[in-house]
């Protein structure tokens, strides 16, 4: 009976000390969307503040899904090749999605009834993109996955006429995650095919500079800190967050993050920055520009890198993918930052 006893204590103790360290997470999981009948990776999400809705890029499933803001899922758009990267316009209700597969081009969604209304062709390989609020520009990646490449462009799309209206070319075969100081003249990116990062004059649509990026490579998400003139830049190989200067590209601080990593975000109020990999997103808490604090791994799952973070809501939004895991579960998970 002591023994019993002494076990049934042992119990008591290890699931307090578990739910204490649950507790103490910087994110805490509130709900969790199974999606039955998805396969495949997703890309990115859009945010519709007003409209409580969050869009979904599922690239493999050829669909837009849209979710509200509990992290239901109210709909499914259809009509796509490859979806990757969306951008919502509250001011017309419309959704703008860059669509490329064998071919390039970006559409033109109604917020309404979710049909596609117009459609631009751009070149072969477009992917990820950033939008100016200064000029109201969507600045849409079309790169190239052969290493030979010399060049590839940044197709500037004018939302308000959504037109095609000239290019930026970046060096390198490819680009991924990119930011737009507040003055909207200047641009960061990550120019993954040459591992570097490049400065972009958005006047003069000129690179003014580029750095390499040490440390990692395979680069993906970029977050400027403006406030603290810091690029925060994670990779994958090996998987890390690299800190560096925005003035100048010298590398304040690095640490280990989540693998295969891909969005990453700055909670500004908290000071916290998240990283979404597969099976947990890194989170750091910035002490000031050149210092660091790890405050946890928190668990998420399989290729669970794709993210969007409200800081209206105190919400970070994380799609758990099931691309090359047989049985994998997708779903959408809701996590609630901790103060």
């Amino acid at each position: 009976m002591r023994k019993i006893a002494f076990l049934f204590l042992l119990w008591i103790v290890v699931f307090a000390s578990a739910a204490v360290a649950q507790d103490k997470l910087p994110l805490k999981l509130i709900k969790t969307t199974p999606l039955p009948g998805f396969t495949g990776d997703f890309d990115h999400f859009a945010l519709d503040l007003s409209g409580k809705r969050l869009f979904l890029t599922a690239e493999d499933h050829k669909t837009v899904e849209v979710f509200d803001l509990d992290g239901n899922r109210v709909h499914s758009i259809t009509g796509f090749g490859q979806p990757h990267a969306a951008l919502f316009l509250p001011d017309v209700n419309q959704l703008i999605v860059t669509d490329g597969d064998d071919f390039g081009m970006v559409e033109l969604v109604d917020g309404k009834d979710y049909k596609i209304l117009r459609t631009i062709k751009l070149p072969a390989g477009v992917d990820g993109a950033v939008y100016n609020p200064v000029d109201h520009y969507y600045y849409v990646e079309s790169g190239s996955d052969e290493a030979s490449v010399k060049t590839h462009v940044l197709n500037i799309i004018d939302t308000k006429t959504f037109t095609h209206t000239g290019d930026i070319t970046l060096p390198g075969n490819h680009s991924e995650g990119m930011a737009i100081d507040h003055e909207g003249k200047k641009l960061y990116v990550n120019l993954t095919g040459i591992n570097q990062v490049g400065v972009v004059d958005l006047q003069s649509r000129k690179v003014l500079n580029t750095w390499p990026v040490p440390e990692t490579q395979t680069t993906n998400a970029l977050i400027l800190d403006e406030a603290n003139q810091r690029l925060f830049i994670t990779g994958r190989k090996p998987p890390k967050l690299v800190i560096l200067s925005s003035m100048d590209g010298k590398v304040t601080a690095s640490f280990p993050i989540s693998g295969l990593n891909d969005d990453m975000w700055f909670d500004t109020g908290k000071k916290r920055i998240y990283a979404t990999g597969t099976e947990t997103t890194t989170v750091f808490e910035q002490e000031d520009a050149d210092h660091y604090k790890h405050l946890a791994d928190v668990p998420t799952g399989f290729r669970a890198k794709t993210s969007i973070f409200v800081p209206e809501l105190n919400r970070l939004y994380v799609a758990v993918s099931g691309k090359g895991k047989a049985n994998a579960k997708l779903a959408i998970q809701v996590f609630e930052t901790a103060p």
